[in-house]
């Protein structure tokens, strides 16, 4: 949807906008369950298709791939689908690539509304077994599905997430600018994401209370994403800090906006308590802003030794990482040196011609 990608939509944009110029032998059917927007497609090889119902549900989730999707697979008959988000239709045929970038929900189904829990953790690892092959962000994420469906490991490709070009580091002028249009001109630790239980803000709202308890300042906490997710924890950790003044709540941000928050931020503070990669993390190694995040699932895999890694459930141990970013700057610029030096690691580029393996692998055997 424009204007609504996240962490999952700017991996079905990045990657699908180059496998489909790259690939103009192939014909490709894009499939919308509303009126879509032109700048998702990307070639003359595309076909748009608007099939209903609109997927806000669980039940409307399984009309739309069990009817829906066979339906137009039929119509205009394609020889394989391919799901970005891990749901597949269970009524067809032909061979299917579906793409898991994490199981969150066997681990913590509390995390989610009854009826999306109920309906990821039934049909979840059956999805994983129609699939003719499986891709995944991240070498924990592979060994989380294989141990917990059972699946082949050799049936799974990883295919890590890239980074948007539009992040990159700015000038000192316009950290400044930044600073005094979000924070009155303070310094500020950043948090992006939505406000997902597994994101952790209750801690991190915990972290920087205690933080400026032990170093009052005058340092903020920017918290840029929507608050679909906000619950009792989140609203009980927020209104227990006696530094709420402190804590700014942006809403959604536009990439390019987005870019200079993130490149004017003391660091980016990513503690989550399960990801299956993280995308803000080198998101934030490309704007040469050091980062802060959990020592548990994806994220030490993702950062290496280019973060200080934290226990996410200990508010504590957020807070002496985020001390310590504030009171050492020869820390800080070697931890920018290290991102960016990690970062040649991942790029679009590279998870497309993954992706684009991985649905070979699938026509070739076919």
């Amino acid at each position: 949807m424009k204007n609504k990608l996240e962490g999952i939509g700017w991996f079905t944009y990045e990657t699908l906008k180059r496998i489909t110029t790259q690939h103009p032998e192939h014909n490709f059917i894009f499939a919308f369950d509303r009126k879509h927007s032109p700048e998702f497609i990307f070639s003359d090889n595309i076909i748009p298709v608007e099939i209903a119902p609109q997927t806000r549900h669980p039940l409307l989730y399984k009309i739309w791939f069990n009817f829906s999707i066979p339906r137009a697979l039929r119509k205009y008959k394609a020889d394989l689908f391919l799901s970005p988000d891990g749901c597949l239709p269970f009524s067809i045929d032909i061979p299917c690539v579906d793409v898991i970038h994490d199981i969150n929900f066997e681990h913590y189904p509390k995390d989610l509304p009854h009826n999306y829990s109920v309906y990821y953790r039934k049909h979840f690892p059956q999805f994983a077994r129609k699939a003719s092959r499986l891709a995944t962000v991240s070498e924990y994420s592979k060994q989380d599905i294989v141990s917990t469906y059972n699946i082949f490991p050799d049936k799974i490709d990883v295919v890590f997430n890239g980074v948007n070009e539009a992040y990159k580091p700015i000038s000192a002028k316009e950290q400044r600018a930044t600073k005094k249009k979000y924070t009155s001109g303070q310094d500020y630790f950043l948090f992006v994401s939505a406000l997902h239980p597994r994101k952790n803000v209750a801690n991190l709202f915990r972290a920087f209370a205690s933080l400026k308890d032990q170093q009052p300042s005058n340092t903020k906490l920017l918290i840029v994403g929507n608050k679909k997710w906000w619950n009792e924890d989140i609203e009980s950790a927020y209104q227990q800090a006696q530094c709420k003044d402190d804590i700014i709540f942006t809403g959604r941000l536009e990439p390019l906006e987005l870019t200079n928050v993130m490149a004017s931020a003391l660091a980016l503070t990513y503690v989550s308590y399960f990801e299956g990669f993280g995308i803000p993390i080198i998101e934030a190694f490309a704007c040469h802003t050091p980062v802060i995040t959990s020592n548990v699932t994806s994220m030490p895999e993702v950062a290496g030794d280019a973060a200080l890694l934290t226990d996410p459930f200990s508010p504590e141990s957020i807070c002496d990482a985020m001390i310590r970013i504030s009171s050492d700057e020869d820390l800080k610029n070697s931890l920018i040196k290290k991102g960016i030096d990690r970062l040649q690691e991942f790029s679009w580029q590279k998870s497309a011609d993954l992706l684009w393996n991985c649905v070979s692998k699938v026509i070739d055997h076919s």
